[in-house]
């Protein structure tokens, strides 16, 4: 497996040129005050799924033969990437097999459905779903497609980090969250090359901390994986992530749930943004480290919007307590 690299996130730019528009990105005067930093969210949560990892899926499709195609692609996901993985489908006339975890975000399921993509339901956990969509890959001879270890996933996110060093060139970090990890690998493979003085620092919620165990040992770790924030459900590290992880990040950030809780109401409040846990969790950092970043110009990435009723419902009960 290749690492992807700075030309292949150029390339990928290409190939999304005409089918995605670049995100926003915005400074908001009343997060500023709440954090301490200058902060600038990159607005992934306006994508057509709801979540950067469209970028990844598009990416991946295009480079797939003709007969790759005819086969078709089979993902396991929590939902983002596998709304990803639909969408791309559909673009190319593909097959698309989902497996999620048992009793998944109804909103993300309906969403996959949506797009035209068979859904099956299995297993408690990531792991699982993944074991039971290798099984119908291999039956049915279709691709199976990694959550993470997938050169041209990286790649295609890449290209988010390649229009926030072009946004905002000044940059003191930019916080990424990390469930697979490609998002923040992708971070580290473009600021080595176009901003090696930014530092890309990854979070994690502690009650999935896989990723972050991870590259803290230097080596794949599996971990308890008992978060709410579905984006980061992730109960292994992954190798293509991790090692362009090592290196590159200038740290990684654990948070708990209710940290995230908190960012998704802040994210509401102070920058009238809808996110889902996994698109609040950098902006959970900056709440729960302050003084790691204060008076610093950063970055966060809402990488999601696609939130369940039940995080709606805790976030409208954060509102009536305020």
């Amino acid at each position: 497996m290749s690492r992807p690299t700075i030309s292949d996130a150029l390339a990928a730019r290409r190939v999304l040129a005409g089918q995605l528009p670049p995100t926003p990105m915005w400074n908001y005067p009343a997060l500023d005050a709440t954090t301490g930093a200058t902060v600038l969210v990159k607005h992934e949560n306006v994508q057509p799924t709801g979540a950067f990892k469209v970028r990844g899926g598009l990416n991946l499709l295009a480079g797939l033969d003709a007969e790759a195609r005819r086969a078709g692609i089979v993902g396991y996901s929590t939902g983002n990437h596998a709304q990803s993985l639909a969408f791309a489908a559909r673009q190319h006339g593909t097959r698309c097999t989902i497996v999620m975890p048992v009793n998944p975000n109804p909103c993300k399921a309906a969403a996959v459905r949506a797009l035209g993509a068979e859904l099956i339901e299995a297993g408690a956990d990531m792991g699982e779903a993944a074991e039971r969509a290798r099984l119908v890959a291999e039956e049915r001879g279709a691709r199976l497609v990694s959550a993470a270890d997938e050169p041209a996933l990286v790649a295609g996110v890449a290209t988010a980090y390649l229009e926030i060093f072009e946004q905002a060139p000044d940059l003191d970090a930019v916080v990424v969250p990390v469930g697979g990890g490609s998002g923040a690998a992708a971070a580290c493979l473009v600021a080595q090359a176009l901003a090696p003085r930014c530092e890309v620092i990854a979070v994690q919620s502690a009650a999935s901390p896989a990723a972050h165990d991870s590259w803290r040992a230097g080596r794949l770790l599996t971990r308890p994986n008992a978060t709410r924030a579905e984006g980061l459900a992730t109960g292994c590290g992954f190798a293509l992530t991790q090692g362009l992880m090592t290196g590159g990040l200038a740290d990684f950030l654990l948070v708990d749930d209710d940290r995230i809780s908190e960012a998704q109401w802040v994210l509401m409040r102070d920058a009238h943004t809808l996110a889902e846990g996994a698109g609040a969790a950098g902006l959970a950092a900056l709440l729960a480290h302050p003084e790691r970043f204060s008076g610093r110009r950063v970055a966060v990435v809402c990488t999601g919007a696609n939130a369940s009723e039940r995080e709606l419902r805790a976030q409208l009960g954060l509102a009536a307590a305020a």
